[in-house]
C-alpha cells in the first residue's frame, strides 16, 4: 500500500514537473509573440522542435527555483534584448543570470527635429536651435508644436 501511494506521489511530481516546463516553454514562445495556437500549429510542421527546449526549460527551472522566477528571468531579459533589436534562447536567460537585475531595456530616445533638420536646446541661451546642412546653428522662431520628436535608433 505505502509502495503504491509513493509511486503515485513520484508519477504526479513527474507530471507537475512536465506541466512547470511546459510552462517556461511556452512562456519563452509568447515573449517571443507567439500564441498558443502558433506553437501548436509551428510544432505540427515541424517548424518547432519542442522537445529542443525542454532541457534548458527543465535547467532554467532548477536554477530560478520556481516557474514564477523562471519566467519573470524570462520576461527580463525577452525585453532587454527586444530593446536591443538582438534575438534571444532560453539559454541566454542562464548567461545574463546574475546580471537580470541591472538589465535594463534601452531607453528609447526621441530626438527633436524641424523640417528634417536636428535640433538642438541651449541651457544657457533657453532657445532651440536648427542646425542647417551645412553645419548653421540658426534659431528656431518657430512654435513648439512645429517641432517633429522622431525616434533614433
Amino acid at each position: 500500500m505505502v509502495k503504491e501511494q509513493k509511486k503515485s506521489e513520484k508519477i504526479a511530481d513527474k507530471l507537475k514537473k512536465e506541466t512547470e516546463i511546459q510552462r517556461i516553454v511556452n512562456h519563452y514562445f509568447y515573449s517571443k509573440g507567439l500564441s498558443l495556437k502558433d506553437i501548436k500549429e509551428n510544432a505540427r510542421q515541424k517548424k518547432i522542435i519542442y522537445s529542443r527546449f525542454t532541457r534548458p526549460a527543465k535547467q532554467l527551472l532548477e536554477l530560478a527555483g520556481s516557474v514564477e522566477k523562471a519566467e519573470k528571468a524570462m520576461s527580463t531579459v525577452a525585453e532587454w534584448a527586444k530593446s536591443r533589436g538582438l534575438d534571444y534562447a532560453i539559454e541566454t536567460v542562464f548567461k545574463k543570470w546574475l546580471e537580470l537585475d541591472k538589465l535594463k531595456p534601452k531607453e528609447v530616445v526621441k530626438k527633436p527635429f524641424f523640417l528634417g533638420n536636428p535640433m538642438v536646446w541651449s541651457e544657457t541661451k533657453r532657445k532651440w536651435y536648427v542646425i542647417s546642412a551645412i553645419g548653421e546653428w540658426l534659431e528656431f522662431a518657430g512654435k513648439e508644436a512645429d517641432i517633429e520628436w522622431k525616434i533614433i535608433k
